[in-house]
């Protein structure tokens, strides 16, 4: 239980807001052109190389989970949100649809309580500052205790880019001192919430009384059928499963293989730099990654593949990058077909494409229901039968997962740091969280010619039957 939160938080909370409406309000005439000249700077400022690792190094050393060498990578997110927000329109007129008679007017959504995960302490605040500025809203972030001087320091460096460019730098603001009761006071009194974290922090936004925009916890699984390319399926596979030492929610989590393919493709993985867990191993770690009550353990989340065996008391050759534990069972009891949010890959095995969707629908039913699934396959038929039937939002085919999801230059995804899954996911969208997320929108309707069918074009087979 959370304590009762404190009269001086409340005043803080209110202080905060009440900059932030300033803010908006100082910010409400400025043109397209204003808007994205300053999501230009604020881009630049927190994603150009020199500063994105900077603050990474930062993030990784402060919450001791993640990998140093690999993170700085994500700069190009913010990349690519910007890609994204500079070719559209949020200011004023943004959309016509005359056949429909239909104009669009974009409006700021209002203050956004940003919560930021440990996981991501510079990138969430830098991809949603973008967005927020573009809508000319203003942004509270809520840091995760762990990692609350890498978000200020990111904020920080926002702020002063705002106030170099003659604009509000109240546009952004960090709460200097987080407390779960200061950040639900939070949420209870701004706009909006997009709330990228942990299902108790996702839970409490959605119980806020607040619109919000919630993430899903992931389980990412990968069919890999007998059509697959073994080097290409391989290869990304451990990209994906490395990347930050699997810290996101995307990282592949378990991979089904076909039985023809399933040696040759474990010994490619292990070229990758996998480690096969002999059952001795594989009981050590499932000890060392999960407490009496199932919950995964600190120590053994994002850590290097190194580290996670020594963790679980066994040793590693120094350049094995993920472990690879083989599995048969799913279901809640069986931990290794739940998520992981390491570097491990649970490995399973499937003799036709019928038993490999039955193992899918399984999985999903232990957790990760509305995230992602992949597939390495040529057929196109797998292709269509997976998407059919996974109960996720979205599905990458021939792609390394965790670097796809979440919008690539390589796919049509729009960029993002906050996955929504949808209704399987507890979420109000499936949608990766943008642009379009931060916007009220105004629908101006003019009239048209009359669009109205006869009863019998509506009713068909149906019209002037029998009538009870």
């Amino acid at each position: 239980m959370a304590r009762p939160i404190t009269p001086e938080e409340k005043e803080y909370a209110q202080t905060l807001l009440a900059k932030a409406r300033a803010a908006m309000k100082a910010v409400e005439d400025y043109d397209q052109a204003r808007i994205d000249r300053l999501c230009q700077a604020v881009a630049w400022a927190t994603s150009n190389e020199k500063t994105f690792t900077r603050l990474a190094y930062m993030g990784v050393d402060e919450s001791g989970i993640g990998d140093r060498e690999g993170r700085p990578g994500k700069r190009f997110k913010v990349h690519g949100i910007l890609r994204d927000c500079l070719r559209q329109k949020s200011v004023g007129l943004v959309e016509e649809i005359p056949e429909k008679g239909i104009a669009k007017y974009a409006k700021p959504a209002g203050v956004i309580c940003a919560v930021v995960p440990m996981t991501n302490p510079a990138l969430t605040p830098a991809g949603s500052g973008v967005c927020s500025l573009k809508a000319k809203d203003a942004a509270i972030f809520a840091p995760h205790p762990r990692t609350k001087n890498t978000s200020m320091e990111t904020v920080r460096i926002m702020r002063e880019v705002l106030k170099r460019e003659g604009a509000p730098e109240d546009l952004f603001q960090c709460v200097e001192t987080p407390s779960i009761p200061l950040t639900q006071e939070l949420m209870s009194i701004c706009d909006l919430i997009v709330a990228t974290g942990g299902q108790p922090m996702v839970r409490s936004a959605y119980s806020s009384g607040r619109p919000a925009y919630g993430v899903g916890a992931g389980n990412s699984t990968i069919v890999i059928d007998e059509t697959a390319d073994i080097e290409e399926a391989a290869r990304n596979t451990r990209m994906s499963k490395t990347s930050d030492c699997g810290s996101g929610c995307s990282a592949d989590g378990n991979v089904l293989v076909h039985a023809s393919i399933y040696d040759a493709l474990l010994d490619q993985l292990v070229k990758e730099g996998g480690y096969l867990a002999n059952d001795e191993e594989k009981a050590k770690l499932e000890a060392a990654m999960w407490d009496e009550h199932g919950a995964r353990t600190l120590p053994t989340i994002a850590q290097p593949a190194v580290k996670l065996a020594e963790a679980a008391g066994f040793s590693i050759p120094a350049d094995r990058k993920f472990i690879i534990v083989k599995q048969d069972k799913i279901g809640k009891e069986h931990r290794f077909s739940g998520e992981k949010l390491t570097t491990l890959l649970a490995y399973y095995k499937f003799d036709d494409f019928d038993e490999a969707l039955d193992m899918v629908r399984r999985i999903y039913e232990v957790g990760g229901k509305g995230h992602s699934c992949g597939i390495y396959s040529f057929d196109d038929d797998h292709i269509h039968r997976l998407a059919q039937l996974a109960p996720v939002s979205r599905m990458m085919v021939r792609q390394p997962q965790s670097k796809a999801n979440a919008g690539a230059f390589t796919n049509g995804m729009p960029m993002t740091s906050s996955l929504g899954c949808g209704i399987w996911g507890g979420n109000i969208t499936n949608e990766n969280i943008s642009l379009k997320h931060y916007l009220n929108f105004t629908w101006v309707s003019r009239p048209i010619p009359e669009d109205k069918p006869s009863e019998q074009e509506l009713f068909g087979d149906f019209f002037q039957t029998d009538t009870y």
